[in-house]
């Protein structure tokens, strides 16, 4: 086999256990999922916004950012609960390219699993500890989730995962929300299959155990977008594609109907200042319409420090190095003018 194994990494319980998330923090956490919980399940009208980098490849700069957004969160806590995006795997459509912090701490430097899942570790934690804010990730391994299961608020899974049944069952053992994006090929029964499977038990292996799960009524859709077979960017977020995600629901025997809409990826035709205009236009359509106010919980926004993207090296404190991003000056407004619409 053509195999070459490395090093044993710890398990999850030994990294946490040497890394530990202070008992402060888990108290804040658990405010902070029931609040998330409450605005999925409809208790609250309080809106989400899943905002943060395209990928968090900079601790300081990262934690830099979130500060930023707790500051906001202040002035807009009435409407708005913000989630920063701290995402730390990065899936790549060729494989190739920057992976996220987990396989290199340094994206200039060459792949350390180990000390990536260190280092992500250390980073939500003190972003959680300076701001009082809980953080989102995607779950692009679910093998490493429980390397972060008792710090993170949201989980997203990617329009590339999401027919994975390890993805799914995974889910399934979750108690925060899960985030299910529709495939890239846009076929929104995928999507919907995949939240069913996620709000059910199921029975499997995981890290070498034979586990049960008893279901997640917090897993929802996630519309971002598709391409078609000559591979151009159809976007799903316009006022007739949420009513037929709506039609599609109540078909189904689903638990909490909600959806969030990533307004950047193929919605935005991967033009990252195209999300301010989606941003208010899918605002509109929830003022203008109860069904969609009631089913579409939050916004997934790509933004940084500074705007746009650089390539790796390039040097710009606070500027993404995979996907470009609105920078922090658009970023501030736009949370203000979101819940000017609530």
């Amino acid at each position: 086999m053509s195999f070459e194994f490395i090093r044993k990494l710890p398990t999850p319980a030994e990294i946490k256990e040497e890394y530990p998330l202070p008992a402060g923090l888990a108290q804040l956490k658990e405010k902070r999922d029931a609040a998330i919980r409450d605005v999925i399940t409809g208790k609250t009208n309080k809106f989400l916004l899943i905002i943060g980098p395209c990928s968090a490849d900079n601790e300081d700069s990262v934690c830099d950012y979130v500060s930023r957004l707790a500051k906001v969160q202040e002035s807009v806590k009435d409407k708005v609960l913000l989630i920063p995006r701290i995402y730390t795997n990065k899936p790549r459509t060729t494989g190739e390219g920057y992976k996220g912090m987990v396989h290199q701490p340094d994206p200039e430097k060459k792949p350390d699993l180990l000390a990536g899942l260190i280092a992500i570790r250390k980073m939500h934690i003190r972003a959680m500890s300076e701001t009082g804010l809980t953080s989102a990730d995607e779950m692009l391994y679910p093998e490493n989730y429980r390397y972060l299961s008792d710090i993170l608020s949201y989980v997203a899974v990617g329009a590339r995962s999401v027919e994975d049944q390890q993805h799914r069952l995974t889910v399934s053992g979750f108690d925060v929300p899960a985030g299910m994006k529709n495939p890239t090929s846009g076929d929104l029964s995928v999507m919907l299959n995949s939240v069913y499977a996620a709000q059910h038990g199921h029975s499997f292996i995981y890290r070498g155990w034979e586990v049960n799960t008893s279901g997640n009524e917090l897993a929802h859709t996630i519309l971002r977008g598709a391409t078609n077979k000559h591979g151009q960017n159809i976007p799903n977020y316009h006022y007739e594609d949420i009513v037929h995600l709506l039609e599609m629901y109540h078909k189904m025997d689903l638990k909490n109907p909600a959806c969030v809409i990533d307004t950047n990826h193929s919605n935005s035709n991967k033009q990252f200042a195209e999300q301010i205009r989606i941003a208010k236009e899918i605002m509109h359509s929830r003022k203008v319409n109860p069904d969609i106010h009631s089913l579409v919980k939050g916004l997934m926004i790509e933004s940084y420090i500074e705007e746009g993207s650089q390539k790796v090296g390039g040097g710009i404190y606070g500027k993404s190095i995979t996907d470009p991003c609105l920078g922090w000056a658009d970023t501030d407004r736009l949370i203000h003018e979101i819940a000017e619409f609530e």
